[in-house]
C-alpha cells in the first residue's frame, strides 16, 4: 500500500490494484488486474504522481501508469530482477521492498537474494547493483535529500525455519550521485556537443 497526493494505491493478494481517491474513500476509483502472473508483494508510488511499481514473489517488476489514456499505457512494462542463473538453472527470488529517490525518480529494489538493486524505471535500466547483505531486504528508504539509503536486511522465512538465522540489521550507507542519477542526461549532453562539434565541422568545410 502507497499513497501519492490524493491517491492511494493498495495491490492485494489476489493480483488486484485498488486505487482510491482520499477525498472520497467510501469506494475505489479504480480497481485493476495485476499484469504480474504471481501474488503481489510491495507496492510504491512514483514521486512525480504519474504511476506506481508493483513487485512480485515470481522476481518481477512492473511499471505501471495511472492515467488511462491508451497512449499513456503505452509506457507501462514489467521485467525479471532478483533472479539467480546457475547454469541452467534460474533461482527466482521474491521483490519485497521498494523505495524511490526523490530527486531523479528512479527506485531501489530490495529481494530475498540479499540484493539491492537502483533502476531508471523511465528509460528502463539498472543503474546499480549493491554489494550482497547477509539475508533477505525487507525495507528500503532514501533520506529525504536522497543521500542516503536505509537497508533493512532480515530473514522473511520464504525457506521457512533455518538454523543460526542471520541477526535483523539496519545499515545505513551513502549514495554515490552514479547509483541514483538517470545516464539519459549525461546522454543528452553527449549529443549535444556532437552537434556543436558537428557544426563547428561544417564550417570548417565551408572556409
Amino acid at each position: 500500500m502507497d499513497s501519492i497526493r490524493n491517491q492511494l494505491v493498495v495491490g492485494t493478494a489476489g493480483r488486484h490494484v485498488l486505487i482510491w481517491d482520499l477525498r472520497q474513500m467510501h469506494a475505489p476509483v479504480e480497481q485493476r488486474e495485476s499484469s504480474l502472473r504471481y501474488q503481489t508483494r510491495c507496492i510504491q508510488c512514483f514521486p512525480n504522481g504519474q504511476g506506481y511499481i508493483l513487485g512480485s514473489i515470481e522476481g518481477r517488476i512492473a511499471v505501471e501508469m495511472f492515467d488511462p489514456n491508451p497512449e499513456v499505457q503505452k509506457k507501462k512494462y514489467a521485467f525479471k530482477c532478483h533472479r539467480v542463473k546457475d547454469g541452467d538453472k534460474e533461482t527466482i527470488y521474491p521483490v519485497i521492498a521498494i523505495a524511490f529517490h526523490q530527486g531523479y525518480n528512479t527506485f531501489a529494489t530490495g529481494g530475498c537474494d540479499g540484493i539491492v538493486n537502483i533502476w531508471d524505471g523511465f528509460n528502463r535500466k539498472r543503474l546499480a547493483q549493491l554489494s550482497k547483505y547477509p539475508t533477505s531486504i525487507s525495507s528500503l528508504a532514501f533520506s529525504e535529500d536522497g543521500n542516503m539509503l536505509a537497508i533493512a536486511s532480515s530473514y522473511m522465512y520464504e525457506r521457512g525455519p533455518i538454523e543460526n538465522e542471520p541477526e535483523p540489521t539496519i545499515y545505513i550507507r551513502s549514495v554515490a550521485e552514479n547509483e541514483v542519477k538517470p545516464k539519459h542526461i549525461n546522454s543528452l549532453i553527449i549529443l549535444a556537443l556532437l552537434l556543436v562539434l558537428g557544426s563547428l565541422s561544417a564550417i570548417k568545410v565551408k572556409n
